[in-house]
């Protein structure tokens, strides 16, 4: 189910979903999940299992239009919460964020921290979602996980977050820009990990409240991250250095041995690894603006 709102092109969501929709398994729904009487009346079939990804995301948008956020991610998660406990759904898989963590030191970030000091309005809202989970599941038995995602890339990645746009900047011969002198740092999680992690989720059934840091628990920096991106594509990069933007975390670090343990994750593709995939997928589907 989907949307497929204006955040970014709708073109290129349908495109991304293109492949899917002549599967006889695949059915695909368009509404918003802020309507609770359209998801009873499109929803009301058997389900083994809600996974929940849709969300308004981004930092920086979220400062522009709080309340928005907190409408989708807050009252559209409660609203399939409501849908589960309805149709005796027991297993809610939902997708959270690495950012509610805020500004912590104590790196790397462990899920039992609980001393969240959220710095954006997107960054709340995940926190609320968590919490609302959490009362759905005491009260009605609802199996929820959330999983912390931790800077997902790799082919169809979105085309505001940072690989997407450096690629598509570097290739046009644009200059590029990094906010704050370059030191910042991110554990980039690669699509495909990520992908395992929901689907081993899916089947987790020991305890019925958890939340699990998905990451790679490897960090790089902006600067170095640009470095390798040159020498993938083989092109010099013209940078511009602006001031740090409100609500962005210097550092973000995950210590996954939860996820190991409890959902057998285990990350397999290094950074350079993803980079080079999501290279080969920019070059096969932009070659027009190469």
């Amino acid at each position: 189910m989907d949307n497929f709102n204006s955040f970014y092109d709708p073109i290129i969501k349908r495109n991304n979903i293109a492949h899917h929709l002549e599967k006889e398994n695949f059915n695909l729904i368009e509404g918003d999940i802020r309507n609770f009487d359209f998801l009873k009346k499109k929803l009301n079939n058997h389900y083994d299992i809600i996974i929940h990804l849709a969300a308004m995301v981004g930092v920086q948008p979220s400062l522009i239009n709080p309340l928005l956020y907190q409408d989708v991610n807050v009252k559209g998660t409660q609203n399939l919460l409501e849908l589960a406990k309805i149709l005796n759904i027991n297993q809610f898989v939902f997708a959270s964020s690495s950012s509610v963590y805020g500004i912590n030191q104590n790196v790397p970030w462990k899920e039992f921290d609980h001393v969240l000091k959220p710095i954006s309005p997107y960054a709340s809202t995940k926190i609320s979602a968590e919490l609302m989970g959490h009362v759905y599941s005491h009260l009605y038995g609802i199996r929820f996980l959330a999983l912390r995602f931790f800077t997902v890339y790799g082919p169809r990645q979105r085309p505001d977050l940072a690989i997407h746009k450096f690629f598509k900047q570097i290739y046009n011969n644009l200059p590029i820009t990094i906010f704050g002198n370059g030191t910042t740092s991110r554990d980039y999680t690669y699509v495909d990990d990520v992908i395992k992690a929901i689907k081993n989720a899916m089947g987790y059934n020991k305890t019925n409240y958890e939340i699990f840091n998905i990451g790679n628990s490897k960090t790089i920096t902006i600067r170095e991250l640009v470095k390798q991106i040159e020498r993938i594509t083989e092109k010099r990069v013209i940078i511009n250095y602006e001031n740090e933007q409100p609500g962005d975390v210097p550092k973000t670090y995950a210590d996954i041995s939860k996820a190991k343990m409890y959902l057998n994750y285990n990350p397999s593709t290094s950074i350079i690894e993803g980079l080079e995939a999501f290279n080969q997928w920019y070059r096969n589907n932009y070659k027009g603006s190469l």
